[in-house]
């Protein structure tokens, strides 16, 4: 990318200010972020259990309703890559707008929706608000300064693990009192106060983060990759790894990372440039987050609450107990461990502090994969992985995610690191789905030892992340 070496040192000492905004016009600026990012994730938890209820109102199977949640975080897995980009070159608020413009529309089809495809075109256009997190971390990174960075991007990343543990539950009652579509409305709501929120207080940009032009080509190709890629992983398990459809995405996903790069190659403004995507910078971390999603990600979301429900070999919940033991807690202590995280990180280094978290949440899924049929040792372990998982891990990835970026394309590994939160929990639940679907004791231990062995990987791959010298604030990384 040709950009001027004026414009790069801008951009430079932007992303790592010393100065910046403190106090009121800080908190001001987060507490904006903050409402965009709860409008997101309220599409994205307050949706679930209202599944059944919408299946049976559109008179649909259960596995036609799977894709109202498939799509929407498929749709976020391309919105985060492209739009985030997008802003380096027309300016973060615009794009903000855009996103959450192109979210309340969603929104209010799905609302309206009497049939199930225009449910699904609602979704997807909802789901594309996952870019929310994205463009805010990078806002904040630009904004406010250093020694408030983490802190207060810990606050938004708290967020992405539920709002509180309290959403879904919600959800549950609105759908059970008033009908699925109250979800929709409540979305409605606070979607319109995101939007007025972002246009009074996220600033308007001056000139662009880097010049030259999108890279539209790029983007469609890296694009394609994803959607394969997600595909592949969602109908794996239910197609069989070595169904010709499934075998079929997985070449299209192999076409389309080939012409991608081809792409990259010879274009003047990249949309990811190429020899960042070789570093040691960059390559580790999404690699790192991707691995840490398939074996944190399963554990908690799907065999320990399979294991939970199973009245045979497991506890015998119901599904809100379930969800009150299992789901609630680390998401209510990840809203208090992510700010702290993002403190110590400051101070420590966002690198060593993600290790950490790794190391952690590989001693906490140990002792469950040792003591599975132990209820209250597995409650406290989980409840563990609020701080280590949902604190520690989630805040430094999505931190290294914009301070690892390279400075002449600022907004492109925070979409790629969003893009491996979202695949990454997909490949991790269609890797132990099969083992934990066999039944028995023997099928869950199984699956459990599997995700240990993927979060041992993560943690192996963490070492090999090297910060990048201006990637933190106060010259720690």
């Amino acid at each position: 990318m040709h950009t001027s070496t004026a414009s790069r040192d801008a951009d430079a000492s932007a992303r790592t200010p010393e100065t910046g905004l403190t106090g009121r016009a800080a908190a001001t600026l987060v507490a904006s972020l903050l409402v965009a990012v709860v409008a997101f994730q309220l599409g994205a938890s307050m949706v679930t259990p209202a599944l059944p209820a919408i299946a049976r109102e559109l008179g649909v199977g259960a596995d036609d309703v799977a894709g109202v949640s498939s799509y929407f975080f498929l749709a976020g897995a391309v919105a985060g890559v492209v739009l985030s980009r997008w802003s380096d070159y027309v300016g973060r608020r615009r794009i903000m707008l855009l996103t959450l413009g192109i979210m309340l529309t969603g929104t209010v089809v799905c609302l309206l929706a009497h049939s199930l495809p225009l449910l699904l075109a609602g979704r997807v256009m909802q789901g594309t608000s996952s870019a929310i997190f994205q463009l805010s971390y990078i806002i904040l990174s630009e904004r406010l300064a250093a020694r408030v960075f983490g802190t207060a991007l810990g606050v938004v990343t708290a967020i992405n693990g539920g709002v509180g543990g309290v959403d879904g539950f919600v959800g549950g009652l609105l759908t059970d009192r008033f009908g699925y579509r109250s979800v929709f409305v409540v979305i409605v709501a606070v979607g319109l106060l995101a939007l007025v929120c972002v246009l009074r207080t996220v600033p308007a940009a001056g000139r662009p983060a880097v010049t030259g032009a999108m890279d539209w080509w790029g983007a469609a190709a890296l694009s394609v990759t994803l959607v394969c890629v997600t595909l592949f992983v969602n109908q794996g398990p239910a197609q069989g790894w070595t169904a010709p459809g499934t075998l079929g995405l997985i070449a299209g996903a192999v076409v389309a990372a080939v012409a991608f790069w081809q792409i990259e190659r010879r274009r003047r403004s990249p949309l990811f440039p190429l020899q960042h995507l070789r570093s040691r910078e960059v390559w580790p971390l999404v690699v790192t987050t991707l691995l840490t999603l398939s074996s944190v990600f399963a554990v908690v979301n799907f065999t320990v609450v399979m294991l939970s429900q199973d009245a045979t070999v497991g506890f015998g919940m119901t599904a809100s107990m379930s969800a009150l033991l299992f789901l609630s807690p680390p998401a209510l202590i990840g809203l208090f461990a992510a700010p702290l995280s993002g403190w110590l990180a400051g101070r420590h280094g966002w690198v060593v502090v993600l290790r950490w978290g790794l190391v952690a949440c590989l001693a906490l899924l140990v002792v469950v994969a040792l003591a599975p049929t132990h209820r209250w040792v597995v409650v406290a372990a989980v409840a563990g992985l609020g701080v280590a998982y949902n604190g520690l891990v989630l805040t430094t990835a999505n931190g290294l995610g914009v301070l690892q970026s390279p400075p002449d394309a600022p907004g492109a590994l925070p979409g790629l690191n969003s893009s491996a939160f979202g695949i990454g929990a997909g490949l991790g639940i269609g890797i132990v789905a099969p083992f934990v679907a066999q039944g028995g004791l023997g099928g869950y231990t199984t699956a459990l030892w599997i995700s240990v062995g993927i979060t041992l990987l993560a943690l192996c791959t963490s070492l090999l992340l090297v910060a990048r010298p201006a990637a933190a604030p106060g010259g720690q990384a």
